[in-house]
């Protein structure tokens, strides 16, 4: 096991993750097939997100190991981001907040697009809205 390769550590989150939301859903009624309860949805998305994990870790030990670095700036750029998320959809609105997370978090990567983060943002502003409208969340859009 090498701690130094990116895809079994990538794995190893990803189990980490899952166990940790699929735990916490046992918290609520899980119920039956026909007839689920509020736990039921996270606990099988983290059930998948679990096998998907078992199976990076897995296919880490067919392919070379990919060395795993440590960008302390990228990491402080996504940080930024999602607390500045936090902040402007708190202070003053959500759309404004997916549009600093979007144009914020894309510093962290190798090439940056104006049109693509504009794209990106339209997108999620339209599924914030869908989520607002379609499924009575109450999202502070505006």
């Amino acid at each position: 096991m090498n701690m130094n390769n990116r895809n079994f550590v990538r794995g190893l989150c990803l189990m980490a993750i899952a166990l940790l939301f699929g735990l916490v859903s046992l918290n609520y009624t899980v119920g039956e097939l026909s007839r689920s309860g509020p736990g039921m949805f996270p606990l099988i998305v983290s059930s998948l997100l679990f096998v998907i994990g078992v199976l990076t870790v897995v296919r880490s030990h067919f392919y070379d190991p990919v060395p795993l670095d440590y960008g302390v700036k990228n990491i402080a750029i996504i940080l930024l981001s999602l607390v500045g998320f936090a902040v402007i959809s708190h202070y003053i609105n959500m759309i404004l907040a997916i549009i600093f997370l979007v144009f914020c978090s894309t510093l962290a990567g190798t090439s940056y697009s104006v049109v693509r983060n504009i794209k990106i943002s339209v997108g999620l502003i339209l599924v914030a809205f869908a989520f607002k409208n379609f499924l009575g969340l109450s999202l502070p859009l505006y």
